[in-house]
């Protein structure tokens, strides 16, 4: 990669203030819940609480790591404090003796991806529900990984299911909107987003993605807008410092014949 290169691609990467493969939350690095797709209310919220839910349930699964619970929990707290490899190992172990849980599994395919494994997390998802039960919040995953495997096709008919099941899921409809903004196919991905936005359960990091969509189509302002939201003072200059930067090079990239690197669907929503 080239100096010019490099650079547009991080400029593009910090305009969605969440990364997509280690999504914050509430400040903190974080994933998405691995049983629910959504933060509870008992979820550590900052890095002194994963680090106690660390110490907790590392202390539970060493004393019967059997334990489904257990194992899911020291592997969320794990992989919160960037510990991916181990936690890998752990939801490996747990899923052995346990094949036919699928909230495992499920969490199994989410580490897998979130450690680049993507053939073998694609595996594990589609071991993680039933064609004739099946899992939106796993539907969602697995279009994730097929995303960042480049088959944006395959991923956009997962999304689709996954809607059918559960119409209107904000985290669902902001991957399908980046598949589409993957496949620069830029109006379909700001139609997307922006029902995505709508939503009363939308991620912050939606609006992000929407703000660089926008920003790609050239109208800057209105990308500047929405790149503020959700973020303090600080954030919101910095991310939008970086927008523009990312406009001023719109001919750099023309020039360069590439595609600025996108955000990738997130399988952890």
């Amino acid at each position: 990669m080239d100096l010019k290169t490099g650079r547009v691609a991080r400029l593009l990467a910090s305009v969605a203030v969440a990364a997509v493969l280690a999504l914050p939350a509430a400040g903190c690095k974080t994933i998405g819940d691995d049983t629910t797709g959504s933060i509870g209310a008992n979820t550590p919220r900052n890095d002194a609480e994963w680090r106690q839910s660390l110490e907790i349930w590392g202390k539970r699964y060493r004393e019967d790591s059997g334990d489904p619970d257990a194992a899911l929990n020291f592997a969320r707290a794990l992989r919160a404090t960037q510990q991916r490899a181990q936690a890998v190992a752990v939801l490996e172990q747990a899923s052995i003796r346990n094949p036919n849980n699928m909230a495992l599994l499920g969490a199994y395919g989410r580490a897998l991806a979130d450690a680049g494994d993507l053939n073998q997390a694609l595996d594990v998802l589609g071991r993680a529900h039933t064609p004739d039960n099946p899992d939106w919040r796993i539907l969602n995953a697995q279009g994730a990984v097929l995303d960042q495997l480049g088959r944006h096709a395959e991923a956009q008919r997962l999304y689709s299911s996954a809607l059918k099941i559960a119409p209107n899921e904000a985290s669902v409809m902001s991957n399908l909107g980046l598949s589409y903004a993957l496949m620069k196919d830029l109006k379909r991905a700001e139609f997307t987003l922006r029902k995505a936005y709508a939503q009363g359960n939308a991620d912050p990091k939606v609006r992000q993605n929407l703000a660089l969509v926008i920003g790609l189509q050239g109208r800057y302002p209105e990308a500047e807008r929405i790149a503020r939201a959700d973020l303090s003072e600080e954030e919101a200059v910095a991310n939008v410092s970086y927008l523009r930067q990312m406009i001023s090079q719109q001919n750099e990239w023309k020039k360069m014949g590439r595609q600025p690197k996108l955000p990738q669907p997130n399988p952890n929503g």
